[in-house]
């Protein structure tokens, strides 16, 4: 990395990356988030009880459709054409809460690390309005990229 932010043009305001010149390349990447609850509220969501219904087949299907819509959502992302996107999610009794991956995959000439993490921001957002009318403290956190792989930057490993 040149240390300088890639979205700047030489007059210093934003401007989508020209990446025509880049090869296109086998692009993946990996993001993780926890929706942090009170346990009380986990036992809903594992018992599948809420008023709004299946809370973990909503959350992983709009980490999904978030994904392959992340160009109209972020403002200086190219849209890509997606190749895999998969959504996981999982209880976790030691949280307490909800951990949530997203895996995106593209062949390309920029990365999908915006999908990943887009993914799992908006599965997360789903979690709370699916379990909102029972508990309103939830946290959304920790939401990051936890491995890059394709493009001129190389391999990325955070976890």
């Amino acid at each position: 990395m040149n240390g300088e932010l890639s979205h700047l043009d030489e007059g210093g305001r934003v401007s989508m990356v020209d990446v025509g010149h880049k090869p296109e390349s086998e692009r993946m990447a990996v993001a993780r988030g926890e929706v942090v609850m009170r346990p009380e509220t986990l036992a809903l969501v594992q018992a599948g009880t809420l008023k709004k219904g299946d809370l973990l087949t909503a959350a992983q299907l709009a980490g999904v459709m978030a994904a392959k819509r992340t160009a109209e959502l972020i403002p200086l992302c190219h849209p890509l054409p997606l190749t895999h996107v998969d959504v996981q999610i999982e209880l976790d009794p030691a949280l307490p809460g909800v951990q949530i991956r997203a895996a995106a995959r593209a062949t390309g000439k920029t990365g999908v690390e915006m999908e990943a993490l887009t993914a799992v921001a908006v599965a997360a957002l789903t979690v709370y309005d699916m379990a909102k009318a029972v508990e309103k403290t939830m946290r959304i956190q920790n939401i990051r990229l936890v491995e890059k792989r394709g493009g001129a930057s190389g391999e990325v490993h955070n976890e």
